[in-house]
């Protein structure tokens, strides 16, 4: 593993650290099925990292790895230097690595307030009972917490929005309240599963100047899913390139972009 004190600097002047987490020989079935084969590749501190291949290449499965949702039947998972075995998502949030979906999963009914601070749900140490009356230590808790949240939206740029129930926000709006409420479990590594998809060109320009803001602002070290290539090749450090549960490429974007086979699997051109 890649000594974790090793720094770089981008070209615009950010920092990045040594390895942060370690993906091993990752192989994961579903039943006869493999949707991925032996893989490896590491994130940084403080790095954008995308993974990106056609529909069906297994970046969603990754992720999930990656988040501990799904457990590999065969590699290691290594995060801050240590092994990390089967978990429960609340323990995985309690880690420091927090994400959002490819489908928006917010409650519809609830306010983007609220909605954002569900957020925080791992870092309260209140009681319920304490929580419902709302009394001593638990009413400085919730102030404490609000405040964490409300320089998120002001953040996000959504305050003229914070009282408005998520179920009638038009989507790309949705999505940044989504990237709110991940943000607002204060992570360390965050997971992006396609933030752009299904958005305009002015959300899709909104949403990379958040992400960009989130990784230099925060440190926060940022995976992301995104099919976009425009959107992937401007905001990445690195990328790895998946087809057919496969890792077929791996470096800078200038190296990806100019990858015999990312350019087939892409472009779909046809092998001699």
């Amino acid at each position: 593993m890649k000594d974790t004190a090793d720094t770089d600097t981008t070209p615009d002047g950010r920092k990045i650290g040594g390895v942060l987490m370690e993906m091993k020989n990752i192989t994961l079935r579903f039943g006869g099925v493999k949707a991925i084969t032996d893989i490896s590749f590491d994130i940084r501190d403080g790095e954008i990292r995308a993974i990106i291949g056609p529909n069906g290449a297994g970046k969603s499965s990754m992720l999930n790895v990656i988040s501990g949702f799904y457990v590999p039947q065969e590699g290691e998972v290594w995060f801050k230097g240590v092994r990390r075995g089967p978990m429960r998502p609340y323990q995985v949030a309690r880690l420091g690595i927090a994400r959002t979906f490819q489908n928006i999963a917010l409650f519809d009914g609830m306010s983007v307030l609220d909605n954002i601070m569900t957020g925080r749900l791992t870092l309260m140490k209140s009681g319920v009972l304490s929580q419902a009356l709302w009394w001593g230590p638990a009413e400085r808790e919730e102030t404490h917490h609000r405040e964490k949240v409300e320089k998120i939206i002001d953040f996000l740029e959504i305050q003229n929005i914070r009282k408005t129930p998520v179920g009638r926000l038009p989507y790309g709006l949705k999505k940044r309240v989504e990237l709110a409420r991940a943000l607002a479990a204060e992570p360390k590594l965050l997971l992006l599963d396609e933030p752009m998809a299904g958005m305009n060109v002015e959300e899709k320009e909104d949403m990379s100047r958040f992400i960009l803001d989130v990784n230099d602002e925060f440190g926060t070290t940022i995976v992301l899913i995104e099919h976009d290539m425009g959107v992937v090749m401007d905001l990445s450090d690195r990328v790895v390139v998946m087809d057919y549960g496969k890792k077929i490429g791996d470096g800078t974007p200038d190296e990806v972009r100019n990858n015999p086979d990312v350019i087939s699997a892409y472009l779909g051109v046809a092998h001699d």
